[in-house]
């Protein structure tokens, strides 16, 4: 999924990969990265914790804006994304919350470009990588990772039926986590 954030002159893909077999995730990304063209970015994350796209974008939103009013914590947009995706605001603890790990099947996958060619360029090189077509399917939010994503993002009983909507549980969930994306920039 393509999207194209004005105030920032952007573009940012949002997708995942399943059924990965990743033997080494630290040197995985570092490959990857090296060959990322100048004013472009990419991150991963273990796609069990993400909920949905609009939580990942979220994240680009907030860190985008980090580095705009320059309280951004981390040196580049991709990692203060890692930041604001897991409401963390120490960077190995947000690496070890919802980075790739050796043991990630389903991974997600952020790329920001200066334009749509860098953009679909850096996924056609993940996908390259990796040997295998993008399934934003691993970005959606299935009940099986309804209980690790309240697990991992503190989210109890009494906030999720705060948000409900219409039996939505899952929408509210999003939510929540979107909420907790945005408050990292409030904590000091």
């Amino acid at each position: 999924m393509l999207k194209y954030i004005e105030e920032a002159g952007k573009y940012v893909e949002i997708t995942g990969f399943r059924n990965l077999c990743i033997k080494d995730s630290e040197e995985f990304v570092k490959v990857t990265r090296k060959e990322l063209p100048e004013n472009s970015g990419i991150q991963f994350f273990d796609a069990e914790l993400v909920a949905t796209w609009q939580h990942l974008y979220f994240a680009v939103l907030n860190a985008l804006l980090a580095f705009e009013n320059e309280c951004n914590i981390s040196k580049s947009v991709a990692m203060e994304t890692m930041l604001y995706a897991s409401a963390q605001r120490q960077i190995q603890k947000a690496i070890e919350f919802m980075g790739v790990k050796c043991a990630s099947v389903d991974v997600a996958v952020v790329i920001i470009g200066a334009s749509t060619e860098s953009a679909e360029a850096l996924l056609s090189a993940v996908r390259k990588r990796v040997g295998k077509e993008n399934d934003d399917s691993v970005l959606e939010i299935s009940n099986e990772k309804v209980k690790r994503i309240r697990e991992a993002f503190g989210i109890t009983d009494v906030e999720l039926e705060g948000v409900l909507e219409k039996d939505n549980g899952k929408k509210a969930l999003v939510d929540l986590v979107i909420e907790r994306v945005a408050l990292l920039s409030t904590q000091l």
